[in-house]
């Protein structure tokens, strides 16, 4: 079962407390923490940006040149994808940045003689479907140069949490809350 710590916090006070206390606090409640996932740590260096131009690639058929305006620069992207268009709010992984899916960090690079700066993109490459068929556009209304796991409402942490079938009372945010609230008095 998945539990989402903002929902949590809506019943318990745990403002103070580390996300690993919180998970062995859990475990030691009796309910085990398989895994937690935090969304914010995982798009760290992903914002949105729009795509403010689009050319052809000179030296590459299947790849074009963009300039991508991050609200505080504008950067060079070579891209791939054969959806990219000028005047779109894309997920944009600057310099730094890990791709959930790929295992590589993002760097300043040269491909095919044109300078990349960062990488435009898409819903499999950010871990959020297998959907690989071109970048994520987002809404038209998105601010661009916020981080990407505020725009996409993902910046919590969540806990995979493995339900015995004699604790049906953990089967709920409000019954994990329950069931951890004494352990917190005591403390």
């Amino acid at each position: 079962m998945k539990i989402v710590l903002s929902w949590i916090k809506e019943f318990v006070d745990i403002e103070d407390i580390s996300v690993e206390k919180i998970a062995h606090e859990l475990t030691m409640a009796g309910l085990e923490v398989e895994s937690i996932t935090n969304y914010g740590e995982m798009f760290d260096k992903f914002i949105t940006a729009e795509v403010i131009e689009k050319i052809k690639h000179p030296n590459a058929d299947k790849l074009s040149v963009c300039k991508v305006n991050t609200g505080s620069e504008v950067l060079q992207i070579v891209c791939g994808a054969p959806n990219v268009a000028a005047g779109q709010i894309i997920p944009l992984a600057i310099e730094g940045a890990r791709i959930p899916n790929a295992d590589f960090v993002i760097k300043t690079t040269k491909l095919r003689g044109e300078l990349s700066q960062g990488m435009i993109c898409s819903e499999s490459e950010l871990g959020l479907s297998n959907d690989h068929s071109g970048i994520m556009v987002l809404a038209p209304d998105t601010k661009i140069g916020i981080p990407l796991a505020e725009a996409l409402g993902q910046n919590d942490v969540v806990f995979e949490i493995g339900i015995t079938p004699n604790r049906p009372d953990a089967l709920s945010h409000q019954g994990v809350s329950r069931i951890w609230l004494p352990f917190l008095i005591v403390q």
